[in-house]
C-alpha cells in the first residue's frame, strides 16, 4: 500500500505537469500534441546546432543539378509550409551519400541524401520527400518526442522511489521492464503515428505547391520496389519506427480527395 501510495502520487504529480503546461495544435491533421517541456527557440537552437555539426563531418554534394532541383522543390513547399510555421529558418542541403533517405531536423533544417533521387525520379517525387520532412518541422515532432522522453524519464524516476525498499534486483528488473514498455508500447508506435501524420500533411503541402498528389502514391510505389529489392520490409510490425509501404499507400490514397482539392497546378 505504501508503494502504491508512492507511486499513485508521482502519477498524479506527472499529469499535473502535463495539464498545466499545455500542447500545441498540429495544423492540418488538428491533433493534440504535448511538446510543453521544449521551447520553439530550444527547439530550434537544438537543430541548427546538430545540422552544423553533420555538415562538417558528412559530404555535401557539388552536383549543380541536384542541388537546383532541391532549392527549387524545398524553396516551393516551404512558401507554402512557411504559413504554419512562421519564422522558421529553411535550409536544404545535398549530402553525397548512397542511403536511400531524407531527413529533418528541428526550425527548418532538411537533408536529402544523393541515393533517394534516383527513387524520387522528377520534381514532383522530390516534393512527396520534401513535403514529408518539412511537415515534421512545422508538426514540431521533435518537441513532442524531447518532451515525451523527459516525462517517461520523470516515469522512471518515480518508479525507482516507488520500489526503493525492494531487493535491488527486483528494482533492476522493473527498470529494464518499464524501459521496454515505453519503447514498444509508446515510442515506437508514436513515431509511425508521427510519420503517417507527416505523409498527410506533405500530401496537402505538396497539392497546395502545385504538385500533383497522386505522385506522392506513384512515389511510394517505388520506394516499396526498392525495399523489396533491398531486403527491406523485414522488421516485425510492432518494431517499426515507420509504417508498412502498403500502409503508408493506403493511407495517402484515403487523404486523397482532400490533397486534390487543394491542388492547382503551376505553369
Amino acid at each position: 500500500m505504501k508503494a502504491l501510495k508512492h507511486f499513485s502520487l508521482g502519477g498524479a504529480l506527472m499529469l499535473l505537469l502535463v495539464l498545466t503546461v499545455g500542447c500545441d495544435t498540429v495544423p492540418v491533421t488538428g491533433r493534440k500534441e504535448f511538446t510543453g517541456l521544449v521551447s520553439h527557440n530550444q527547439e530550434m537552437q537544438l537543430g541548427l546546432s546538430s545540422f552544423n555539426q553533420l555538415k562538417q563531418t558528412t559530404p555535401i554534394s557539388h552536383d549543380p543539378a541536384a542541388n537546383a532541383l532541391v532549392q527549387k522543390v524545398g524553396k516551393r513547399i516551404a512558401a507554402v509550409a512557411s504559413a504554419d510555421m512562421p519564422g522558421a529558418q529553411w535550409e536544404f542541403v545535398v549530402f553525397e551519400s548512397p542511403v536511400a533517405n531524407a531527413f529533418c531536423l528541428p526550425g527548418g533544417k532538411i537533408g536529402v541524401y544523393t541515393g533517394i533521387l534516383p527513387i524520387t525520379k522528377d520534381e514532383a517525387g522530390l516534393a512527396t520527400v520534401i513535403g514529408h520532412e518539412v511537415s515534421h518541422a512545422v508538426a514540431r515532432h521533435g518537441a513532442e518526442r524531447m518532451s515525451e522522453a523527459m516525462l517517461e524519464q520523470m516515469g522512471g524516476q518515480v518508479l525507482g522511489v516507488t520500489l526503493s525498499s525492494y531487493d535491488p534486483r527486483m528494482q533492476a528488473a522493473a527498470q529494464m521492464a518499464y524501459g521496454l514498455t515505453t519503447q514498444v508500447g509508446r515510442e515506437l508506435p508514436h513515431s509511425r503515428a508521427q510519420e503517417s501524420e507527416a505523409d498527410h500533411i506533405g500530401l496537402i503541402y505538396m497539392a497546395r505547391a502545385g504538385y500533383d498528389p497522386q505522385s506522392a502514391v506513384q512515389f511510394w510505389q517505388r520506394f516499396m520496389q526498392y525495399n523489396q529489392q533491398h531486403g527491406g520490409n523485414g522488421t516485425p510490425v510492432f518494431l517499426r519506427t515507420h509504417p508498412l509501404d502498403e500502409t503508408r499507400i493506403r493511407q495517402l490514397q484515403q487523404w486523397m480527395p482532400q490533397a486534390e482539392a487543394q491542388y492547382h497546378p503551376q505553369n
